[in-house]
């Protein structure tokens, strides 16, 4: 992937580096059971275990703090530029073209989301961002939240492109145009729809129902890649099986196979290998937004 190819975007928030950008106070004062329903409920809805919320926002109000980096935002120890926040800044600027020239064709107008690049810890419109969340776009405040050292854990926990590739940046690539993708979902008007429908569904429902959220995420993705190559013709050899093997690689069956030895397909909240890296190709062979309907669609 040569990102030198993409437009730069002013809408990356770097925290890295900063703690968080608030001060963790002193005393412990526990989480009212209000707090801890709403956060239940927005961990349900991101597909984030709210265990995480939960427990981040304990170190909010008064937990024991995680470590935080020392160097200033963006910076290097050595104040070298920063390779990741550029490419970040590159694949986010290219979605704002895209996007805006999609959007554009049907008399809309794209206001783009922030990006906001973050270690350990920091603040979000839906509550606390922690990195074990994994990258993650929040409705409230309308900000793509992710700490890199995701793009880490693709290569060394997941297995997800071969480390120290440079095929592993179209792979981070996906990962950030995936959660712009929700961005693009929620400006239609889809999120909040899905959402009220899965107020009235048991578990097992409303986790069918958001599956359909996250590869429909997954083809907008690929309809991202298929204009950006058309525009900037900045793909190399080896991007696009690096994309479908981090789609395979964080998919639904073979995460809970990793992690607890078997799969159920009632709690799979982002779909199967096979149905991420489907959708991700669809995306990407038509490059159109009506490839992309997973609700209407009978096999996902």
């Amino acid at each position: 992937m040569r990102i030198d190819q993409l437009p730069s975007s002013e809408n990356v928030e770097d925290r890295r580096g900063s703690g968080g950008g608030f001060r963790v106070p002193g005393g412990r004062s526990g989480l009212g059971i209000g707090t801890i329903i709403l956060l239940g409920l927005l961990g349900w809805w991101l597909g984030i275990d709210p265990g995480l919320l939960i427990g981040g926002a304990d170190i909010l109000t008064g937990g024991k703090p995680q470590q935080q980096t020392q160097n200033g935002p963006g910076k290097t120890d050595a104040g070298a530029p920063d390779p990741t926040k550029e490419m970040v800044t590159r694949v986010l600027g290219s979605t704002e073209a895209v996007w805006s020239n999609v959007f554009q064709q049907s008399g809309e107008r794209y206001e783009p989301p922030k990006l906001v690049m973050f270690d350990g810890i920091t603040r979000s419109g839906c509550g606390v961002a922690q990195s074990a969340m994994g990258p993650f776009y929040c409705p409230l405040d309308q900000k793509v939240y992710l700490d890199t050292s995701f793009f880490r854990d693709l290569e060394r926990k997941f297995g997800a492109c071969d480390a120290g590739s440079k095929a592993c940046q179209f792979s981070q690539a996906y990962v950030i145009t995936h959660e712009v993708g929700h961005h693009v979902q929620n400006l239609l008007g889809i999120l909040p729809r899905v959402q009220q429908m899965q107020q009235g569904m048991d578990k097992a429902e409303a986790n069918q129902l958001q599956v359909r959220v996250e590869l429909q995420a997954d083809c907008l993705a690929g309809v991202w890649a298929n204009h950006a190559e058309k525009e900037w013709k900045f793909m190399d050899e080896g991007d696009v099986e690096a994309a479908m093997q981090t789609a395979s690689a964080i998919g639904d069956d073979r995460l809970q196979r990793k992690t607890q030895g078997y799969v159920i397909p009632d709690a799979f909240t982002h779909g199967s290998s096979q149905q991420r890296t489907r959708w991700l190709m669809s995306g990407l062979k038509s490059g159109k937004l009506d490839g992309c309907d997973t609700f209407g669609a009978q096999r996902i």
